[in-house]
């Protein structure tokens, strides 16, 4: 589309050019030409006075010599002879013109022009007598008629093809404003087609193009919260589950002994085993959802206050104080706002889950140069072993536990060039720093390997 663009402005430019340019090339040549002539018309008015005076030989001599088109030979005068006998015709200069020209000249009565080798030659009559007509004949080279045209010409050529520049120019630079955008909406697309949920495009371009990539990004994002909606679900089924599977043990454990209590309590641990996979499989099986794009991204004041909405109703039921700080102002981060939801939820799920009720918390949003920091903070008992806790799926033997939770907010953070880091807070309690890199660098960034050991909870 860009070089079709360009060829075709390149072409009516060029039409356009070569209608005006052409014409005006030649009106050009046509007015040096008229100069040319009416200087020399006006040169050779200058003898008429001389010939009304004298048609003497001498005195004509001295004049047309007097004169600088007759110093260089290019005037001549032709006198006719007189009515008294024996009078004859009066020939001054080197004659161009031929007698026939000098005839139809002076029946006509008005200057002529005739062509002659190296150029032409005015013949402009003069009376000189009754009945008689002289002509003045002045000789205008070529070189005088053209003289200016090449100069004005290759001014016309040098604006002409500035004019094919510039079209060109522009037409390159709309093809690009054009094409572009429809080139970043087929690569995302094929991202996307890839399984590269991330991908979004910028929502700039023409207005089709514009509106193409917002129903672009619109469907990307409806895709990957469908994919996590599919993920909760099947994350769900943990707390589906596993309250008929404690039933179950309790159950079974009232059994006594025997081979078929055994079985029975053996079959509870098998199926609250699979129970487990299932959960870690759902979560593990979670795409790049990270945001890659320039469309791409999240407002991070705005989703923990859509959180903190949400969990402040629990926290009010069990009569926990909550604080949050830095989100009065938006701040924008390389992250899809499902992947900040799931790893808001799973930090302050561990909160209620693993800390006593009354227990405060505070979420701090810290928004620097080169990265946000988010804070989870608790006055609970902490974490005993915070290295241990930091490995990948391990519980820490605590029921009602999958140890991914905080795997989920490290793999947010590191597609971000950032890390987790875990540390006591100053509630007295644990606190997680989440470290969001706003350049993007990618999984296994610079700050990967700066992670604390210091645990988490799972």
């Amino acid at each position: 589309m860009r070089w079709a663009l360009v060829k075709v402005s390149l072409a009516v430019t060029a039409m356009v050019v070569i209608a005006f340019a052409v014409p005006l090339a030649l009106v050009v040549k046509e007015m040096a030409s008229d100069r040319a002539f009416s200087n020399a018309e006006r040169r050779a008015s200058g003898l008429a006075p001389v010939l009304a005076i004298t048609n003497d030989r001498a005195e004509l001599d001295r004049a047309v010599a007097s004169t600088e088109d007759g110093a260089a030979g290019r005037l001549a005068v032709h006198v006719p002879a007189g009515d008294e006998p024996g009078a004859r015709p009066v020939e001054i200069g080197a004659r161009r013109a031929a007698e026939e020209d000098l005839r139809t000249t002076r029946e006509l009565g008005r200057a002529t022009v005739v062509e002659v080798d190296g150029g032409s030659v005015l013949l402009q009559p003069t009376a000189v007598g009754s009945g008689r007509v002289a002509i003045v004949e002045l000789f205008v080279p070529e070189g005088e008629r053209s003289n200016g045209v090449a100069t004005a010409w290759l001014v016309l050529a040098g604006v002409g093809v500035a004019l094919i520049v510039g079209s060109v120019a522009v037409a390159d630079r709309l093809g690009v404003r054009m094409v572009q955008p429809a080139q970043r909406l087929a690569g995302a697309a094929h991202d996307l087609g890839e399984g590269r949920l991330g991908a979004r495009v910028p929502e700039e371009g023409p207005p089709e193009l514009k509106s193409a990539a917002i129903a672009f990004n619109s469907m990307a994002d409806q895709v990957v919260q469908l994919l996590a909606n599919e993920r909760e679900l099947a994350a769900d089924l943990s707390h589906r589950l596993r309250t008929p599977l404690t039933v179950l043990r309790l159950n079974a454990a009232s059994l006594g002994s025997g081979p078929a209590a055994e079985q029975t309590r053996a079959a509870v641990e098998q199926l609250e085993r699979e129970v487990d996979t299932i959960i870690r499989t759902a979560r593990e099986a979670k795409p790049q959802t990270q945001a890659t794009g320039p469309g791409a991204g999240c407002d991070a004041s705005e989703v923990v206050r859509a959180r903190m909405e949400f969990w402040s109703a629990l926290a009010e039921d069990e009569d926990r104080k909550v604080r949050v700080a830095g989100i009065e102002r938006p701040v924008r981060i390389p992250v899809a706002r499902p992947e900040l939801v799931a790893a808001l939820d799973a930090l302050l799920g561990n909160v209620f889950r693993h800390t006593p009720e009354g227990t405060a918390f505070s979420v701090d949003v810290h928004n620097g140069d080169d990265a946000v920091i988010v804070l989870v903070s608790d006055a609970g008992p902490g974490i005993a072993d915070p290295t241990a806790a930091l490995a990948r799926g391990n519980s820490g033997h605590r029921a009602g536990s999958t140890g991914l939770g905080l795997d989920i907010v490290r793999r947010m953070a590191e597609a971000t060039g950032g890390d987790v880091r875990i540390g006591h807070s100053v509630l007295g309690g644990t606190e997680v720093r989440i470290w969001i890199g706003l350049g993007a660098r990618g999984a296994g960034g610079t700050r990967r390997g700066r992670r604390a050991s210091r645990g988490r909870r799972g």
